[in-house]
């Protein structure tokens, strides 16, 4: 006698396939839900720090880091500025080295426009664990190509340095009021090891290399 051989059917084979599809679907769209918080909040992050540094000028008549009253009203160990309109420093600065840029987010901190500890000048971070900070642009030989007071924010994945272009400015990584720089895939910490100069970090003038997940971006922008 004949044994019956047992196997799937063609409805229970296409059932499978359709939990697989709803699985994966939702994975994908998961993910791109985390990509838009994390681009969101990137963006806050550039009008959060805007509004705390006007309200601090308006407060103090002086930029954050600027301050030379700043020992005067919080103590003695509090780093003062000369009150020039400039901060010295690059915004990766290590936050124990001298420097206007560093003392910038102790002077928020202890004026409680931002949060964090206030007897530290460490730069915040952002959503993707990269670090925020200022310095003063000085024009296209400067650093970052911007003048007067820039905020930037690194370690940002190709994807989301473009959208957040698109979203804020022109979308182009070398033009507009916010620009783009490659890291050339190393990651920005502070201390600063790597230099993000236009010449020395290369950026991508004619796009971001959004498609390859490696390559890394500091983005910045004019307070």
């Amino acid at each position: 006698m004949a044994s019956r051989q047992s196997g799937f059917t063609l409805v229970e084979i296409a059932i499978v396939l359709v939990i697989v599809g709803l699985l994966l679907g939702g994975v994908l769209k998961g993910q791109e839900l985390i990509t838009s918080a994390r681009i969101r909040s990137v963006a806050n992050d550039f009008s959060g720090i805007a509004a705390a540094v006007y309200a601090y000028q308006d407060r103090y008549a002086s930029l954050p880091g600027d301050d030379s009253g700043a020992s005067l009203r919080w103590g003695a160990d509090v780093p003062n500025g000369d009150r020039d309109g400039t901060l010295t420093g690059e915004f990766c600065a290590d936050p124990g080295a001298a420097g206007e840029s560093s003392a910038f987010w102790r002077h928020l901190r202890l004026s409680g426009l931002v949060a964090g500890d206030p007897a530290s000048g460490a730069q915040p971070q952002n959503a993707l664990g990269g670090l925020i900070g200022v310095q003063t642009g000085t024009g296209a030989a400067g650093a970052i190509e911007i003048g007067g007071l820039v905020l930037c924010s690194a370690n940002l994945s190709g994807k989301i340095a473009e959208a957040l272009d698109i979203q804020i400015d022109d979308g182009r990584p070398a033009t507009g009021s916010l620009r783009a720089y490659s890291q050339r895939k190393n990651a920005i910490v502070r201390g600063c090891p790597v230099n993000i100069t236009r010449g020395a970090a290369q950026t991508n003038a004619d796009g971001y290399k959004a498609a390859d997940g490696s390559e890394l971006y500091t983005v910045c922008k004019s307070i």
